[in-house]
């Protein structure tokens, strides 16, 4: 079934005239008609049955017939902070980790970055918040998880998180195989975590000293070494094995 977000609070037999967007995509993409059914989550992530009640050329309409019991959140609001990186991997790390939980995808410059956003930095949001939203609804999320910029590391250690971690691909090199399993497991439902991953090349031994001044703890994700676009999906995967599966 289809599922759409929209920017406000629904409730039960709401008529609601529906934006631009989701007309288009229901009226030429799905081609629907008066009576179908589909999923709308509403500014507060309830999750509603609506049915399609009025179509013209450009716009639909729609009521809001009940709340359905759905919630596909992980347990913990997981924000994932990326170094930047080269191509379209930026974008993969988008899609696929809004499909696998994230609340929030951050990208910054980091020391072995070897592409810069600068003034692209907008365009470059617009187009990933669009990912986000796309692989939300295909994900049937009960949120769009938010993509921002940092401009610099510093700015990212002004937010307060109760669990802190960085993938230090020299830390797993060292054996370190205990961390990440611990920080998952003590957790408590509804912390928010920051994990923090380089970029090709990885984090500089002073960008990890910098981070464990402010606590973040060092966490190995397995013996085997994984590209910048790999390290956020076996993180995200471990955190629904340890925290939602087990």
């Amino acid at each position: 079934m289809q599922h759409y977000f929209i920017n406000q609070v629904l409730s039960v037999k709401q008529k609601v005239d529906l934006p631009k967007d989701i007309s288009h995509h229901l009226i030429k993409v799905l081609r629907a008609g008066i009576g179908d059914q589909f999923q709308m989550v509403s500014a507060d992530q309830q999750v509603y049955l609506a049915e399609v009640i009025k179509i013209t050329s450009q716009h639909a309409s729609a009521t809001i017939l009940r709340p359905l019991n759905m919630n596909v959140e992980l347990p913990l609001k997981v924000t994932i902070v990326s170094g930047l990186s080269k191509k379209n991997k930026p974008d993969l790390i988008v899609q696929k980790a809004t499909e696998l939980g994230a609340s929030q995808i951050i990208f910054l410059p980091m020391t072995r970055s070897i592409v810069k956003w600068d003034q692209k930095s907008g365009k470059k949001l617009r187009r990933l918040n669009e990912i986000a939203k796309s692989a939300a609804e295909q994900s049937h999320r009960n949120m769009v998880p938010k993509v921002r910029y940092l401009n610099r590391l510093s700015e990212l250690t002004k937010s307060a998180y109760d669990v802190k971690l960085v993938a230090y691909e020299e830390a797993a090199k060292k054996g370190e195989q205990t961390q990440l399993y611990r920080s998952l497991t003590a957790a408590g439902r509804g912390d928010d975590l920051v994990a923090v991953f380089g970029p090709e090349g990885g984090i500089s031994p002073d960008e990890m000293a910098y981070l464990a001044d402010y606590d973040f703890q060092a966490a190995g994700l397995g013996p085997r070494i994984l590209r910048t676009e790999t390290a956020p999906l076996y993180f995200l995967s471990a955190v629904s094995v340890l925290t939602e599966l087990s």
